[in-house]
């Protein structure tokens, strides 16, 4: 299905091939002025608005969601500089369709015309079809452009991204989804059968989509005529038109940027101590189909890397939550989760045993072939206590505060101080305990 967006009103819905094209064709903008929700792309000073009348296009790849107009400005950008325009898919496209394509733009170019290359889902290509465009790129062959819902710097290679402008598109806003609702209307003559609350259900539930929202408005125009027409149909309300239209699985991909983008965002929520917006991205993942062991799994990095010592308990509340929804499943499972996902958001926090690990990894890579000093050492054998294994060593509990003061690093390795005990919940406990014993042992 195309992917929209804006109105020719020139354009008449009499004719019975206009009738048979989705309403999201019928709508698609012929100019950049006429396409919704890119302004800073097509606006006045937009970038591609500038390329046009620079009269130079690059090759171009468009990252955005699905329905934000990706194929639709592919075209208009071929019909503004008279470039031959060609898609492709990705999905469905091999190296002998690259190879056809190829060979037909260089006769084209021969003749003095030269082409658009539009590829769909063009992160679906691997390495090698990738490496395929670089030559006919570096030619002037073609024009590529390519679009992708992926972050092109993880998906695409690096030697194509250096030959190609990355240009991202937003999902389309409220505004520009109400736009694209009302061009429907009057194109079709006919307002759609919805009361204004379910008219907003309707753009909440395309979630940036335009060319989802035109499909439900286009079922929506097929119900008949709306009292502007003399018709009697009453208007649906938000529970009938949920009723009609089912639940729409929200945008979400367990393979795309949009799982790793929402459990960041639960992450650092988290981190951050905003309960109710941790609430929020666990219920969009969960609703959206989430493996809750995933997130599960999260908190408990949480509980060790952004709490840990400042609250000893988060680690253990977040694995009886775990344990707890092993037992119990779905959906009652889900409230252990939240009791745990509250719990970690309200905790005190500190990443001190983070950063001691990570400062202990580097000087262990600088020292790794220091041996531990003899005390450290066990002596089982008559050699290695005639070699002095085991000398000095204090059995703490022996001592009257269960505390020997003796050092544990290497002989030539200068001692460091690791673990800083932030002053925040338990850890205040700690760094005076620590604070304590480094004056001992100092004395000692």
């Amino acid at each position: 299905m195309p992917d929209l967006f804006a109105v020719d009103t020139n354009e008449s819905l009499d004719t019975a091939a206009d009738q048979s094209r989705p309403l999201a064709d019928r709508l698609r903008p012929k100019t950049l002025e006429d396409v919704v929700g890119q302004d800073h792309l097509v606006g006045e000073g937009g970038t591609l608005m500038k390329m046009i009348k620079g009269g130079h296009l690059p090759s171009l790849i468009f990252w955005g969601p699905p329905g934000c107009g990706k194929t639709t400005l592919a075209k208009i950008l071929a019909a503004h500089t008279d470039l031959h325009f060609e898609q492709l898919s990705a999905i469905f496209s091999g190296v002998a369709d690259l190879r056809k394509v190829f060979e037909a733009a260089k006769i084209r170019k021969r003749n003095g015309q030269g082409t658009l290359l539009f590829v769909d889902e063009i992160h679906r290509f691997n390495k090698s079809q990738q490496d395929a465009f670089l030559p006919v790129m570096e030619d002037g062959r073609i024009t590529l452009v390519g679009a992708t819902t992926e972050n092109p710097s993880f998906e695409l290679n690096a030697a194509l991204l250096s030959r190609a402008q990355v240009l991202g598109l937003k999902r389309l806003d409220e505004a520009a989804l109400e736009t694209l609702l009302h061009k429907a209307e009057t194109l079709a003559v006919q307002d759609l059968p919805l009361t204004p609350e379910a008219r907003a259900l309707l753009i909440t539930m395309a979630d940036g989509d335009g060319r989802y929202a035109l499909s439900m408005a286009e079922q929506m125009l097929s119900l008949g005529k709306h009292p502007r027409e003399g018709g009697d149909l009453a208007p649906l309300d938000a529970e009938a038109l949920l009723s009609l239209l089912q639940r729409r699985a929200p945008l979400y991909d367990k393979g795309n940027d949009a799982h790793f983008n929402l459990i960041s965002a639960f992450h650092k929520s988290l981190r951050a101590s905003d309960a109710d917006a941790a609430l929020y991205w666990m219920a969009r993942m969960l609703t959206a189909g989430e493996d809750p062991h995933y997130i599960l799994r999260r908190m408990a990095c949480v509980a060790s890397e952004d709490i840990s010592n400042a609250d000893p308990q988060a680690l253990q509340t977040v694995m009886a939550a775990w344990q707890a929804f092993d037992r119990l499943g779905l959906p009652e499972g889900e409230l252990a989760m939240a009791q745990a996902c509250t719990y970690l958001a309200t905790a005190p926090k500190s990443n001190a045993s983070y950063k001691a690990l990570k400062a202990a990894k580097a000087a262990a890579k600088e020292t790794g072939s220091l041996m531990p000093p003899r005390h450290a050492m066990n002596a089982p054998s008559k050699m290695m206590k005639a070699q002095g294994y085991s000398d000095g060593y204090i059995y703490d509990h022996d001592t009257p505060e269960g505390f020997s003061g003796l050092s544990y690093f290497p002989d030539d390795l200068p001692r460091e101080a690791f673990y800083q005990p932030v002053e925040r919940g338990f850890e205040r406990e700690i760094k005076k305990r620590l604070e304590y014993w480094a004056k001992r042992r100092k004395g000692t």
